[in-house]
């Protein structure tokens, strides 16, 4: 199964629709699969005075989410340019009135983030649309995350995430990804909070069909997410390395099988080779011959079984001895 990638763009256009137009774009142009901004309702999700995260506080959370906020003319012209752009437009929920308004758009999938795991009821409206889920676990214990899952529906993969932004590489958490998929049975991806790929090409590595990754057009921007994204030129790397890296896995090599090698055996590996001239009905003695390069003649493993054989003809010195000049 191929590794689905999305560019999370999450509110990094800062209300702009001709930004967010632009950002899915450029992450198409960087091969993602889908490319993931957030529906916040303000009203509908939070208090006019709950905090801010400890890494933005630029402005109180209630008026971001509402001065970023796109109507639903907007939200439907955001899909189309994604669609024309050849990516799915995905979107995060945090409320039921979002579930009801991308309903209305028609979005093929939905992503919960980690904030929403212990929103049951949020899972639950999400899982009965029927449509894939995409869980995230950042800040989630284990009886918190068994509870989502089991209110998520059949349909869901659950990616390993650790709410550290960014996050430091001992905090990433690889070892999760496989208790996530034997406790659940179930698909499992990555969000991915580093700085750079790496933490993402091993999550790939070890099993994740999806990661996802923060993107901005450039990490000048204001907000509280451009500072830890990626920029094109690093999404592009991501796209490329997990595709080399779906090659790899998918091509197993049968290390016994060296038929395609043979010409570059024939190049650097050695042969059992004359060091002097050997008259013909001599027998060969361990310092008439030697292992040198080319590769063409009797290999060089068996030049213990040379020794003791006897010389059909003259043999030139240096020369690569094959089976026809012996007895």
């Amino acid at each position: 199964m191929a590794v689905f990638v999305v560019a999370e763009a999450g509110m990094t256009h800062d209300g702009s629709l001709g930004h967010a137009i632009r950002m899915a774009e450029v992450a198409a142009e960087c091969g993602v699969d889908a490319v993931k901004f957030q529906l916040h309702d303000a009203e509908a999700e939070t208090t006019r005075d709950a905090p801010s995260p400890p890494y933005f506080q630029g402005e109180s959370r209630y008026e971001y989410f509402r001065r970023t906020a796109f109507d639903d003319e907007q939200w439907a012209a955001l899909k189309q340019a994604c669609e024309a752009a050849g990516v799915e437009f995905l979107c995060s929920v945090f409320s039921t009135r979002a579930v009801e308004r991308l309903e209305r758009l028609g979005v093929a999938r939905y992503k919960i983030g980690s904030g929403e795991v212990t929103n049951l009821e949020l899972v639950q409206v999400v899982a009965a649309t029927g449509k894939p889920v995409l869980l995230t676990s950042g800040m989630s214990s284990w009886p918190e995350l068994d509870a989502a899952v089991g209110a998520a529906g059949a349909d869901v993969t659950v990616l390993q995430c650790t709410s550290e932004y960014p996050t430091p590489a001992e905090r990433v958490g690889l070892n999760v990804l496989a208790e996530l998929r034997e406790r659940y049975g179930k698909p499992v991806g990555f969000s991915d909070h580093t700085l750079g790929n790496y933490a993402a090409f091993a999550a790939v590595v070890l099993g994740a069909i999806v990661v996802e990754k923060h993107f901005t057009l450039s990490r000048d921007l204001y907000g509280p997410d451009a500072r830890f994204a990626s920029e094109p030129h690093e999404l592009e790397d991501l796209v490329d390395g997990v595709r080399e890296l779906e090659a790899m896995l998918a091509s197993p090599v049968d290390k016994d099988d060296v038929a395609q090698l043979a010409e570059m055996k024939q190049v650097f590996e050695k042969s059992v080779v004359s060091t002097r001239e050997i008259p013909a009905g001599a027998e060969i003695s361990r310092e008439m011959v030697a292992a040198k390069k080319p590769g063409t003649g009797i290999p060089a493993r068996m030049l213990p079984e040379v020794l003791g054989r006897k010389a059909k003809a003259d043999i030139p010195a240096d020369t690569v001895i094959t089976e026809d000049l012996l007895a």
